[in-house]
C-alpha cells in the first residue's frame, strides 16, 4: 500500500515582492476558507503547520537594488529555514504563499538538502528576469534566475550550503508572458518550456509526463511551483498578472493529479492568490480544490 507523505504545510503570508497588495492574505483567508479542514477531511497527513514571521529575521549583507529587496530578503531567509527543517524531518514541504518571489526560499531550503533538484514551474511566467533586466523592479519576477545563478543574488545568499538549478532539469509549463531577456536566456539555456498551444497540441498528460522524465532526469527529487496565474483569468480572475489564453481550470486540475502521483516529487508551493482582486472568492475556491486535489493524492 501507498504511503501517504508526512506534509509541512508552510503558510508564508508575504506580498511585497509583488507589485499589488493582497497576496500576503491568501494564506490566512483560504484557511479561514477551509483549506485545512478540507485537507483533514481528505485524509491529508499534515505533521506540521507552520506561519512564517519574517520579523526578528536578518536579511543578508547583499544590496539588490530591487522593491522592498530588504523585506523580501528577510523572508526568503525565514522561509529557507523553515523548508530545510521541513526536509531534515522527512517531511514534503508545501508552501502556502503569497507572491512569487518566496519561490527563493523555497529553492534555498531545497538545494540546500537536495544537490540535485530539478523544478516544474507552472506559470503565465517564466520568472527568470535579474536585478538589471526587470521592467518593473519587483522581486517576485526574478526567482529562477536567482537558482540558475543567473542573477546577483543567489540562493546562497538566503541560506549557506543552498546550491543551484541546472537549466537542463528546469520545466516550464504554460508560459505565456515572456520579456524579451527570459526569451533569449530560455534559448541561450536551453530551458524545455511548454507553452498552451503544446498542451492543446499534444494533452496535458502527454507534457507532464515529458515534463517529470525531463526535471526528474539524474536528479535528488523534483520542485513544484505553481502560479495560480498560470490559468485563464476567466476562471482565475484573483491574480495580480493575469494573462490571457491560459490553462482551463480542468487542465489545471490534470496536471496536479498527473504530478502529485509521481513518487519524484519532494516538494511544492502554490502562489499568487490575491483576494482583494478576486470574484465571489471564485479563484480562492478554486486555490483550495486545486490544493486539496494535489495533497490528497500525492504518493511516496
Amino acid at each position: 500500500m501507498t504511503r501517504k507523505p508526512r506534509i509541512s504545510l508552510i503558510s508564508a503570508p508575504f506580498g511585497l515582492g509583488a507589485g499589488r497588495a493582497g497576496s500576503e492574505q491568501a494564506p490566512d483567508y483560504l484557511i479561514q476558507l477551509g483549506l485545512t479542514s478540507r485537507l483533514l477531511q481528505l485524509g491529508c497527513n499534515i505533521d506540521e503547520m507552520r506561519k512564517l514571521d519574517r520579523s526578528g529575521m536578518a536579511a543578508p549583507s547583499i544590496q539588490v537594488p530591487m522593491n522592498h529587496a530588504v523585506e523580501v530578503l528577510k523572508m526568503g531567509v525565514a522561509l529557507a529555514e523553515a523548508v530545510e527543517t521541513a526536509v531534515t524531518a522527512g517531511r514534503f514541504p508545501f508552501v502556502l504563499g503569497g507572491d512569487h518571489s518566496l519561490a527563493m526560499g523555497t529553492l534555498a531550503g531545497l538545494t540546500a538538502r537536495h544537490r540535485k533538484l530539478g523544478v516544474i514551474w507552472i506559470d503565465a511566467h517564466a520568472d527568470m528576469n535579474t536585478e538589471s533586466t526587470s521592467p518593473s523592479g519587483n522581486m517576485h519576477g526574478i526567482p529562477l534566475a536567482v537558482a540558475l545563478g543567473r542573477a546577483q543574488l543567489s540562493l546562497s545568499h538566503l541560506l549557506p550550503g543552498a546550491g543551484t538549478v541546472a537549466p537542463g532539469n528546469i520545466v516550464l509549463i504554460g508560459a505565456r508572458d515572456l520579456d524579451p531577456p527570459e526569451e533569449a536566456l530560455i534559448w541561450a539555456e536551453g530551458i524545455t518550456c511548454y507553452g498552451v498551444a503544446d498542451i492543446r497540441r499534444q494533452g496535458m498528460a502527454s507534457i507532464v509526463a515529458q515534463a517529470l522524465n525531463q526535471a526528474g532526469l539524474g536528479m535528488d527529487g523534483i520542485h513544484l511551483s505553481f502560479d495560480i496565474d498560470s490559468i485563464d483569468p476567466s476562471e482565475a480572475p484573483g491574480t495580480g498578472t493575469p494573462v490571457q489564453r491560459g490553462l482551463t481550470a480542468d487542465e489545471a486540475r490534470e496536471a496536479l493529479r498527473l504530478l502529485a502521483s509521481s513518487a519524484a516529487l519532494c516538494s511544492a508551493e502554490f502562489v499568487e492568490v490575491n483576494p482583494l482582486l478576486d470574484r465571489n472568492d471564485q479563484t480562492s475556491k478554486l486555490a483550495i480544490e486545486l490544493i486539496a486535489l494535489f495533497l490528497s493524492n500525492l504518493a511516496i
